[in-house]
């Protein structure tokens, strides 16, 4: 008996493991492994670590070297105040252009590697600018401040620092909330559980030196920026000892008042026209209101990413660029080459500007230079799958701005091949001679995302594989409002209870330093009219036809083209090589954008955005001439340090010079029901497209791998049509498990 119950056991098992096996044969099949396939043998250029952001080794080195020198009595700590030397920021000294297109192209020797050092002295009441180097192990600092920017800056032009925050927040507390502690439990419901939070409009005064605030107030709650009370100050914190700072005035339900005092004793009184207390509504809360269902399309590569990054080059298909992140303006490419042909030396953004309207000085005055604030400061990690496609390569980034020591941030940059879900070009021939040609528009996205304060603003840079670059931007997150009181729907529309989100302007400015075939360029315009010209087949019979109508522009002056005024609708960046059909290898610009009207030229605060006249402005390349704004345009926008107009004024001539195109793009918000609780990205962006025109000599695209051809009797044939054979070959990638700290470099108001 037992001897047949071993036998039997025996057996079960053996059916069990064949079983088994079998279901892992089935399983095998259905699920292939990924084919092997013919890449490409990547080849980086090391030259390109010569555009690289500093390592965190360089940050320490760079802090220590100037902690070093005791004289300058500099403080790191997150909590120094207005009154002490701050060490505010620590980025790259991108090298002078003629001395990189000698490394790169005539084998001179390697740039010496700078930092630029930025010190508040609040001890001494100005800022400076320090040339530090050579890096990684600097020994000497230049102080550079009037080599840039002709003049000395005051220290009124600085950044609010977390430092002067901290004080800020005390003396609101004191002075503010404290006294009127009875009015804002009546009015707004505040209590140990619910708090208000303060948002900033800049600039900080109407006139050169003052720091003067105005602060709004808003519900502690999800998306608070459209949580307004109807609560704002007026603090004057100019003084560098906090102990002088005064509140000079006070909005409270459409009402002003000189003083807290005053507040307070007409609110006792009942002569205020007080605000009834409401319950606290989380209407912006982006928690999801449903549960999940199926998983929605997943971006993959099956074979492996048609890239490759190493450090911060990049190659795909015939394209090679450098790159990295500014603190101050963010994503930047350099030395971006096409089939080994530089077309751009750099492409980079520059400023982020908005102005806004409203009857109350929170949002009415409100003026926002993003750079002021730190653009690529704010490039938090990447949602693995929603920011990117989860299979996207994910790049870290350190930075050293109003921190006490260098911050890493993971996976804030992300790179990924993106198939735009039409053909990049297709004939089906229907006629005559039958066939189908076509590709696929598969692309190389370059992308960051910086949330700054309330705007989350989607950075691409595009590599197309017909040589086309594209850079665009678009806009999310939540708008700025303000509190309904009388007169505000002049201004925008209601979008929640006793909520106006405020009209305001986008404005985006790019620099893009085309190289079209070297540095010797010119700027033409092509575009169309209509002439009555007398037909060759029939002399006195007329008609209409289009022209093609060309201008080259030789001055600055002349290729400044106003937004508003009609311009021509080609713009070129032309070679002065041609074609095999005998026209000038050129870039076009192609400006996409619904920009509201800029700030009238005769405001005071309209030099320091005075780039944003311009939808196009060509200048010649000076090193001196490296951004469009600066740290200091936020807080000191009536005597702005860098003022664009100027870069027009001198004239310069640009035939046959190394030009640089700025272009500015962006558009026109008024606030509606639909931006609640988020605004999305549809719609709200803008950018400029950089085309090859007549720079070949037929659409290089036709040398793509990804080309698909089908003929009469092939249309199974794998030979030219990868699509053909796809089903079998699919099979599941290995993805990296999911893993998210962006939270780890957020700001906090505490060393």
């Amino acid at each position: 008996m037992h001897s047949l119950l071993k036998w039997g056991c025996g057996i079960f098992v053996l059916i069990s493991l064949l079983l088994n096996l079998a279901v892992f044969v089935l399983y095998s099949r259905t699920k292939p492994q990924c084919a092997t396939t013919r890449k490409a043998d990547w080849k980086h250029d090391s030259r390109s670590r010569v555009f690289a952001d500093l390592s965190n080794e360089e940050y320490i080195n760079v802090q220590a070297y100037m902690l070093k020198h005791k004289e300058l009595r500099i403080s790191t700590r997150q909590s120094t105040r207005p009154d002490e030397n701050f060490l505010f920021l620590i980025d790259l000294r991108v090298p002078r252009k003629s001395e990189v297109l000698k490394y790169l192209d005539a084998r001179g020797p390697v740039p010496r590697r700078e930092a630029t050092v930025v010190v508040f002295y609040g001890a001494k009441g100005y800022i400076k600018e320090y040339e530090v180097g050579p890096l990684p192990n600097p020994t000497y600092h230049h102080d550079v401040t009037r080599e840039r920017y002709g003049t000395d800056l005051p220290l009124s032009a600085r950044t609010v620092t977390i430092g002067e925050y901290i004080v800020l927040f005390q003396f609101l507390e004191e002075k503010v909330f404290l006294p009127l502690n009875t009015l804002l439990h009546e009015s707004f419901g505040v209590d140990r559980e619910h708090k208000l939070n303060a948002f900033e409009q800049m600039p900080r005064g109407t006139r050169a030196g003052e720091r003067k605030t105005w602060i709004s107030f808003f519900r502690d709650l999800s998306g608070m920026y459209i949580q307004p009370v109807g609560f704002e100050v007026l603090v004057d914190h100019h003084s560098t000892n906090t102990s002088q700072w005064s509140v000079e005035r006070l909005l409270y339900n459409g009402q002003y008042f000189a003083s807290v005092e005053e507040l307070q004793d007409k609110y006792r009184a009942g002569t205020v026209q007080k605000i009834v207390k409401t319950p606290w509504e989380d209407y912006g809360s982006l928690k999801p209101r449903t549960h999940p269902l199926q998983l929605g399309p997943q971006l993959v590569n099956p074979e492996g990413a048609r890239y490759s990054v190493s450090h911060n080059h990049v190659l795909y298909m015939d394209w090679s660029f450098a790159f990295g992140l500014s603190s101050l303006t963010g994503m930047r490419v350099f030395d971006v080459r096409f089939k080994h042909e530089r077309i751009l030396y750099e492409l980079s953004v520059q400023e982020a500007m908005s102005v806004y309207g409203a009857v109350t000085p929170g949002m009415g005055m409100t003026k926002f230079l993003d750079s002021s604030i730190g653009i690529g400061r704010f490039a938090h990690e990447l949602m693995r799958g929603v920011d990117c496609p989860y299979d996207a390569t994910y790049v870290d980034t350190y930075r050293y701005i109003d921190v006490p020591k260098p911050m890493r941030y993971r996976n804030s940059i992300c790179i990924f091949e993106l198939y735009l879900g039409q053909p990049l070009r297709r004939h089906f021939a229907d006629f005559f001679h039958n066939s189908y040609g076509g590709m696929a528009n598969s692309a190389l996205v370059f992308r960051t995302i910086t949330a700054i304060g309330n705007y989350d603003y989607m950075w691409d840079f595009i590599f197309y594989q017909n040589g086309a670059v594209e850079a665009k931007v678009h806009a999310t997150g939540y708008i700025s409002s303000s509190f309904f009181v009388a007169g505000n729907l002049k201004h925008g529309h209601q979008v929640g209870p006793g909520v106006i989100g405020n009209i305001h302007t986008h404005f985006i400015n790019f620099k893009a330093d085309l190289d079209v075939l070297g540095v010797q360029n010119m700027f033409q315009t092509k575009d169309m009219e209509y002439r009555n010209v007398s037909l060759p087949w029939i002399p006195d019979h007329y008609a209409m036809m289009p022209h093609l109508v060309e201008r080259t522009l030789h001055t600055e002056q002349e290729a400044a083209l106003r937004h508003g005024t009609k311009t021509p609708r080609y713009l070129h960046i032309s070679s002065n090589r041609t074609n095999r059909w005998g026209h000038e290898r050129s870039y076009r610009l192609q400006v996409y954008s619904f920009a509201g009207d800029h700030l009238p030229e005769g405001q005071p605060e309209e030099r320091s955005m005075s780039w944003a006249r311009y939808k196009v402005a060509i200048t010649k390349h000076k090193d001196q001439e490296q951004t469009s704004s600066s740290l200091y345009s936020q807080n000191n926008m009536w005597s702005p340090a860098v003022d664009f107009s100027t870069f027009i004024q001198d004239n310069e001539n640009i035939y046959n010079q190394d030009l640089v195109a700025w272009v500015t793009a962006g558009f026109l918000h008024i606030p509606h029901a639909e931006d609640i609780p988020n605004t999305v990205t549809v719609g709200n962006g803008g950018g400029v497209l950089l085309r090859p025109h007549n720079y070949f000599d037929e659409d290089p695209s036709i040398d793509s791998p990804d080309s698909v051809y089908v003929g009469p009797g092939s249309e199974s044939s794998c030979k030219s049509n990868r699509m053909a054979c796809l089903a079998q070959e699919t099979c599941a990638p290995e993805l990296q498990p999911f893993t998210y700290n962006g939270f780890e470099g957020v700001m906090k108001f505490e060393d």
